[in-house]
């Protein structure tokens, strides 16, 4: 190849060399955090994914991932919903919302990424009014499910949380599933619902399973899924599971040269014909 040759070709796979490249993405933020007290689930972060997202030389991206809300403690009330998780670049800001935390005894889950399961209201074998739900994100999730006596599931990026079968049973509700994503070059699922007290079980995607419905803790969400905390137990002795902190991953075909500059220690691979960064806390990439 000649030298002329081989200047078009080494301009060609750079970033700035006039030729501008797509890259995709995925954009999980934190877990909302299971309460106590018959608790709901914490619904899963919001999940966001996307090709064909177009990035130009000298342009740098923000990165922010999102913290897993906390977990409700035997004071009751005061789990949180999760943090956002976004990507920032001009002119566009992608952001997906972090998880509704799961509701305290009668109370209901909270509006988010997905939304928490509803609390539970009473003792087993005395009916008790359903309570509400809190609802996800369009394009990023699901609502939770009611709680009765005891807790209902929070949702998840593939599916709502369940509800409580009846209003007199102390089983909890399952969390949703959450979503696939082969983004990294390995199938992962993210962004599960946590599930209610009364040993609802975790969403595959991380989310952690609710307590034993008499004294048992909540489950926390696993870390950089997104996963929503299970929901903790009838005792008030116990604490609900914390949500599970979210993850971005950016990635683009080989072809073209590797970023110029990061920071915040992404994990950096080459694999399968892309690029892969992957970033676990706050950090920047610049192209």
């Amino acid at each position: 190849m000649s030298g002329a040759l081989q200047a078009v070709y080494k301009n060609l796979r750079s970033f700035g060399g006039g030729v501008t490249p797509t890259v995709e993405y995925l954009i999980v933020a934190g877990g909302g955090g299971g309460d106590t007290n018959r608790g709901g689930g914490g619904g899963a972060g919001g999940y966001s994914t996307a090709s064909g997202f177009a990035v130009a030389a000298n342009n740098q991206i923000t990165v922010t991932v999102g913290a897993g809300g906390n977990a409700g403690t035997t004071a009751g009330g005061n789990s949180t919903n999760g943090g956002s998780s976004v990507v920032a670049a001009v002119p566009v800001t992608i952001t997906s919302a972090g998880g509704g935390r799961g509701g305290y005894g009668a109370s209901a889950g909270q509006n988010g990424g997905s939304g928490g399961g509803g609390g539970g209201s009473g003792a087993p074998g005395s009916p008790r009014t359903f309570t509400g739900f809190g609802t996800g994100t369009a394009g990023q999730g699901n609502n939770g499910g009611q709680g009765a006596n005891a807790g209902g599931g929070g949702g998840g990026a593939g599916a709502v949380g369940s509800s409580v079968a009846s209003n007199s049973t102390s089983v909890g509700g399952a969390g949703g599933v959450g979503l696939a994503s082969a983004i990294s070059g390995t199938s992962i699922y993210y962004a599960g619902g946590g599930g209610g007290a009364g040993l609802g079980a975790g969403g595959t995607g991380g989310g952690g399973d609710g307590g034993a419905y008499s004294a048992g803790p909540g489950t926390a969400g696993t870390a950089n899924t997104g996963g929503g905390g299970g929901g903790g137990g009838d005792s008030g002795t116990v604490n609900g599971g914390a949500g599970g902190s979210g993850i971005v991953i950016i990635r683009y075909a080989d072809i073209y040269a590797a970023a110029t500059a990061t920071t915040g220690s992404p994990t950096i691979t080459v694999a399968g014909g892309y690029r892969v960064y992957k970033w676990t806390g706050n950090g920047t990439i610049t192209f």
